[in-house]
């Protein structure tokens, strides 16, 4: 390294930390400003399985560590909506939150996004959510422009080559950000630890960390040893549903992304839908401890649609004190699951599940629902879901067969374990910033977001701040 002194280092080069550097380099192109992060640069990001079907166990996995995290290979929904994606609202008001959201937006148009936009049918939407309020379901309205999984990966690498045409810019990859140095309550730098190589000190005055889900269980351990304030967090556990496109098509040919949420009878949990891929394709991803979970993504080229529609049913959970282990808890129900099926993702029929056995393959060869996953293990997810979870995730599907008939069929795929990693709130004030002067907390692994678009619209807010201090 032969620059150790930088005006800013932005921990996490997902959207946030993206975004951040973006804004600054328009705006105070002179600061010197240094990303890290414990993947690869985008052209060395390489996922085995997308060709193979089998997952090689890379260490970092390249689905989600590296250069724009997971939203390299996602299929890059951006939600035009302070209403969705996050809690950006709660810290900046609906105004600012909806001005940083139409900015982010135009940024990834700039960089080669799709100028079309979903779910602008309003006599169509107004149907849907009209039919949602007779059972009890509401419907969130919210634009989509989608990127699609292709596309994505061609915009965020935009994003890194305009970049990187500021000489005042670095991106250090394969680097974990070991200890955030403070002195007098102020940040003053960062020991950062390029893998196989020795560790060394950058200073700095300003600190992004904006690690994403994937460094979620970093942040947490980051937090604890400054003795941050946290607030706990929700705990979103689910499973990902594969159904034909024409039991979807209701609501996907409005809307691309219908964002449902409803109230589960039993328990009154909330249940909300996450993720809907019309046409898509389900996939799994590791963390670095080893641990699958499932996902899933679409292609805006339509040339390459499967016959099938996935999504995520989330059941969201805050707990009280004494509990502080978001992640811990998300990563043990997981696990459970990864242990039963000897370390891929769990597959079930809804129909197996409803009768109390364990689906097999022969009993998955009979489904007229092929899965697109094809290292999925069948298996039973009630050995893996608490019973809270999996009572209310039956509930909901049940409500949603009336808006989607045939989603509540024996035939429907549910595939174990969902989780969205939150470390627990960290206690920011109205600029993002912890209580050490200088030290922000951003993005989806900070709890603050949950998507693409607003963890790039936090990215943008906090480089405002930093543009003005420094």
């Amino acid at each position: 390294m032969e620059n150790k002194k930088y005006d800013v280092v932005i921990i996490g080069a997902g959207p946030a930390g993206i975004f951040t550097a973006l804004k600054l380099n328009d705006i105070r192109p002179d600061l010197k400003v240094l990303i890290v992060d414990m993947g690869r640069d985008i052209a060395s990001r390489v996922c085995p399985a997308r060709k193979t079907g089998v997952c090689a166990h890379c260490k970092p996995c390249a689905i989600v560590s590296g250069w724009s995290g997971a939203g390299a290979f996602s299929d890059g929904k951006l939600s035009l909506s302070d209403e969705v994606g996050g809690h950006l609202n709660e810290y900046v008001g609906h105004e600012k939150a909806m001005q940083l959201i139409e900015e982010a937006d135009q940024y990834y148009l700039k960089f080669g996004a799709d100028e079309t936009i979903e779910g602008l049918d309003e006599k169509k939407i107004d149907e849907i959510a009209y039919e949602a309020s007779k059972h009890n379901i509401k419907l969130i309205r919210c634009p989509i422009r989608h990127l699609g999984t292709e596309r994505a990966y061609d915009v965020l690498s935009g994003m890194y080559d305009e970049l990187i045409k500021n000489p005042n810019f670095t991106f250090l990859p394969m680097t974990e950000a070991e200890d955030i140095l403070i002195e007098d309550n102020k940040v003053v730098g960062v020991t950062l630890k390029p893998i196989n190589k020795e560790e060394f000190t950058v200073t700095c005055s300003q600190i992004v960390a904006a690690p994403g889900r994937g460094g979620a269980e970093w942040l947490e351990k980051t937090v604890k040893k400054l003795n941050l304030e946290t607030m706990n967090n929700e705990v979103d556990i689910g499973v990902r549903v594969e159904v034909p496109n024409s039991v979807m098509d209701n609501v996907t040919k409005a809307l691309y992304e219908a964002k449902m949420v409803y109230y589960g009878d039993t328990y009154e949990n909330k249940v909300r839908t996450f993720c809907m891929n019309p046409g898509g394709v389900v996939s799994e991803e590791h963390y670095e401890n080893g641990l699958a979970v499932v996902n899933g993504h679409s292609y805006g080229d339509k040339s390459k649609w499967t016959e099938n529609t996935n999504f995520a049913i989330l059941v969201s959970t805050r707990f009280t004190q004494p509990f502080n282990q978001p992640i811990e808890y998300g990563q043990y129900v997981a696990k459970l699951a990864n242990m039963l099926t000897g370390g891929p993702i769990m597959v079930q029929r809804l129909g197996d599940l409803l009768k109390g056995r364990r689906t097999t393959k022969e009993r998955l060869a009979k489904s007229t629902t092929i899965p697109t996953l094809k290292t999925a293990v069948p298996g039973d997810l009630s050995f893996v879901l608490p019973p809270r979870h999996l009572t209310t995730i039956i509930e909901s599907l049940k409500a949603f067969d009336h808006l989607c008939p045939g989603l509540y069929s024996k035939n429907t795929l549910l595939y174990g374990v969902e989780v969205k990693f939150y470390s627990s709130k960290v206690k920011v004030d109205d600029k993002l910033m912890t209580k050490v002067d200088g030290l922000y907390t951003i993005g989806d692994g900070a709890g603050v977001t949950r998507g693409l678009m607003q963890a790039s619209a936090t990215g943008i807010y906090v480089a405002e701040t930093i543009s003005k201090k420094l």
